[in-house]
């Protein structure tokens, strides 16, 4: 009796021990839980921490409690302008309501076939009513905003919410990019062909305005030159006859000097003329008097 009683109690134990740990059960911070009883849902926990189930019947689901990504297919779309365009998304989520989740997708990989097309869909109709140029414009985080918005309004249904919603990359398909590409090519040549002419228009216009200023210039320079030079010229021949007048001999004097400098100042000058020529008049006196023909 007495070894029956020292052999049953490690057993006891034991049995102890199973129940306890069928009993305890945590969940993790990155978790949340929900305590199932024969496949119906008993208990939601979306905090951490040790608790107690009944043993056996009641086992426990976990979900996690993290922001979780899903990337879809990327789609080809149609925008408002008639480009075709293929953009590539993800999406980022959070369980919200564990229950829900559970009762409506009950896995990530269920969830991630329904969202799938209502990221789709939603794809469709913001970008659909949206032209190519805003879409790579400031406006593009507007459109995501909307589509964030329509996509979190039908995900509640599935116990998620919608974090953030991204448009990662916008290409053009590769049937279409070559033409596309050449057809933006013209565009740009023509755009350039018509500012290089526009450019030459104007350039035109100065060079015509800058000719015509220059052409009066010196116009204006060349009449108030001539009318410089002709009050000179009269100045001179006002000076000239005042010195003519008071001393006549010495100005015959002068202009013979003038001349004989003009004339014989060049080396190897010849000149053939007439021993009794007026332009020796001052070369007939020692004492440099003018001579007149004939003495």
């Amino acid at each position: 009796m007495r070894q029956a009683v020292l052999f049953g109690g490690p057993i006891l134990v034991i049995v102890l021990a199973i129940i306890a740990a069928s009993m305890l059960f945590t969940v993790h911070q990155t978790q949340q839980a929900i305590v199932m009883q024969l496949g119906n849902p008993k208990r939601v926990i979306q905090e951490p921490g040790l608790y107690v189930k009944a043993p056996f019947w009641q086992n426990v689901l976990y979900f996690d409690a993290r922001v979780l990504d899903f990337a879809p297919q990327a789609e080809e779309i149609i925008t408002s302008d008639q480009k075709r365009i293929v953009v590539d998304s993800f999406v980022r989520y959070r369980i919200d309501d564990p229950l829900k989740f559970f009762q409506s997708v009950s896995t990530e990989v269920g969830v991630q076939s329904r969202l799938a097309g209502v990221v789709v869909s939603s794809l469709r109709r913001v970008v659909g009513n949206s032209n190519f140029s805003s879409i790579l414009s400031d406006e593009r985080d507007d459109i995501m905003s909307n589509i964030q918005s329509e996509v979190n309004g039908a995900a509640k249904e599935f116990g998620i919410e919608i974090v953030d919603f991204r448009i990662r990359r916008t290409d053009l398909p590769d049937a279409n990019a070559q033409s596309i590409y050449q057809r933006m090519r013209t565009e740009r040549e023509r755009e350039a062909k018509e500012f290089r002419a526009q450019g030459a228009e104007v350039a035109q216009r100065i060079r015509a305005r800058a000719e015509r200023e220059r052409t009066v210039l010196i116009a204006e320079s060349k009449k108030t030159a001539q009318i410089r030079r002709g009050e000179g010229d009269a100045d001179a021949i006002r000076i000239y006859a005042e010195s003519f007048g008071q001393d006549p001999d010495f100005f015959a004097f002068y202009r013979s000097m003038e001349a004989y400098r003009n004339a014989l100042g060049k080396e190897n000058t010849t000149l053939v003329l007439s021993p009794d020529s007026d332009f020796f008049d001052f070369f007939g006196d020692i004492s440099g008097r003018a001579t007149t023909r004939g003495e």
